[in-house]
């Protein structure tokens, strides 16, 4: 058995320098990279002078009005919304024990949209600026809900009535966010790719105060559910003669997951896959256990975020392409795969 750990573990060893490497790679790159290039020491200086340390190297007002008011507000959002994805995905393939969970695919983000367009639709009232990130998690916890329910059959979360389930209600929030972008004057509302393939166009300081608020909670707590997923990981059943209060453990997770995911939606859109392609990757690197799975695929989805948001600034720049696009050419390719894996696993759809 400990040989057989050993390569885990050795692959583990280096998992984490090299998350954090990419990340802080991927965040110069993010702040220094675009239609107006701003060399990566002077990021670093602009940086630091914030801070209130001076280490010699000389920037103009504009290169430090495009790091630090347009880029870095840009880069903690899109960090956030990254981080928020991954967790999020690798949570929820753990509580349904099904690897093809994620929160586009099962319908959660399309519900967080909904939650978030309909707040902007009538108005936030004394929410303010909590209130579409407020609008969002309600919208993905109650999809969330309709969709385990639905996705159950004899005690346990079918693949097919999982993902079809998800298909369904997507395209019901779709088809309503729709609407609502044609029915209802709201600068936000009305540009239609916003919410269907994500953006970090809008991003602000004040914007993103609610998202890292509740992305925050989110990705503070999910960890402390890794233990009883690992658990869950050997059934139901078993998880409960152990001790797990499954119903409750389920709950709080999908409150957690629709709190981050539906304050992510309500800030950039829709932005799918990452979920996905996350935790599959950690798990590939780390194996299951979900207290490395869970952080290290909040890194992950980071990285994954900012890397198709600098592509997203620069592919076609002075254009700008929705973040989403660039993730679904990465993620759709790599869920048909999965989906053949899993149907052969499950010999057939069971």
């Amino acid at each position: 058995m400990a040989a057989g750990r050993a390569p885990v573990a050795t692959h583990r060893s280096w998992l984490w320098p090299t998350l954090v490497v990419l990340l802080v790679a991927a965040a110069l790159a993010n702040l220094g990279m675009g239609s107006f290039d701003v060399g990566p020491l002077k990021v670093v200086a602009i940086l630091l002078d914030h801070a209130g340390l001076d280490i010699g190297v000389d920037f103009s007002p504009q290169e430090n009005a495009v790091v630090w008011s347009l880029r870095l507000p840009r880069l903690v959002l899109a960090a956030l919304v990254g981080a928020v994805l991954g967790m999020a995905g690798a949570a929820l393939q753990g509580l349904f024990r099904n690897p093809l969970a994620d929160p586009q695919i099962i319908g959660i983000s399309s519900g967080a949209a909904l939650g978030a367009g309909i707040v902007l639709a009538v108005g936030p009232g004394i929410l303010g600026s909590f209130g579409s990130p407020i609008g969002g998690f309600a919208g993905a916890f109650g999809v969330a809900v309709i969709v385990y329910l639905f996705a159950r059959y004899e005690g346990r979360t079918e693949v097919v009535n999982l993902v079809l389930t998800g298909v369904a209600v997507s395209a019901v929030a779709s088809a309503a966010i729709g609407y609502l972008s044609f029915a209802v004057d709201s600068s936000r509302l009305q540009t239609a790719l916003f919410w269907f393939l994500g953006s970090f166009t809008l991003a602000t300081w004040q914007g993103a105060r609610p998202a890292l608020l509740f992305g925050g909670v989110c990705l503070l707590l999910l960890p402390f559910f890794a233990g009883r997923l690992n658990l869950l990981l050997l059934g139901e059943s078993e998880a409960r003669h152990l001790g797990v209060d499954v119903e409750r453990v389920r709950v709080l997770v999908l409150v957690l997951v629709a709190l981050g995911i539906g304050a992510g939606v309500a800030a950039a859109g829709i932005i799918g896959f990452v979920g996905l392609l996350a935790p599959h990757g950690v798990r590939l690197v780390a194996g299951p256990d979900h207290r490395t799975v869970l952080p290290a695929s909040a890194l992950a989805g980071a990285v994954l975020v900012l890397v198709a948001d600098l592509g997203a600034r620069t592919l076609a720049s002075p254009t700008e392409i929705p973040v989403g696009l660039l993730t679904a050419l990465a993620g759709g390719p790599f869920f048909l795969w999965l989906l053949r894996r899993t149907r052969a696993e499950y010999g057939a759809w069971g």
